[in-house]
């Protein structure tokens, strides 16, 4: 195909924040997760596509799986809690109340 660009489950930003490798990140309107460490203002690879380990906001909840999980981007973590927060996909597995990490598979269409 003539207009293909990219397959898309990565894309190329300039980091929003001094970022590393594996943290989330929110840009505008896309989630993803640093392929590497990159400091405020330099070029970073964001993965949109995959399931990670990521922080869970509250250590106290359950996640079950499948369930609809948000980006607080304030806190950095992620939390059930749609209000103000960024949808960006579903846990991968339970994550129990003790856990601080939930494994999320990301939407990579936003």
């Amino acid at each position: 195909m003539k207009n293909f660009v990219q397959p898309g489950n990565t894309i190329t930003v300039i980091a929003p924040i001094d970022t590393k490798s594996g943290e989330g990140v929110l840009y505008l309107s896309m989630f993803g997760v640093a392929a590497y460490d990159a400091p405020k203002r330099d070029v970073l690879e964001l993965v949109l596509e995959g399931v990670f380990t990521l922080p869970k906001a509250v250590a106290t909840i359950a996640i079950p799986l499948g369930t609809r999980v948000y980006w607080d981007n304030g806190l950095r973590n992620v939390t059930t809690v749609a209000t103000n927060n960024t949808l960006i996909g579903v846990a991968a597995a339970d994550a129990l109340p003790i856990e601080t990490t939930v494994n999320v598979r990301l939407n990579g269409s936003f």
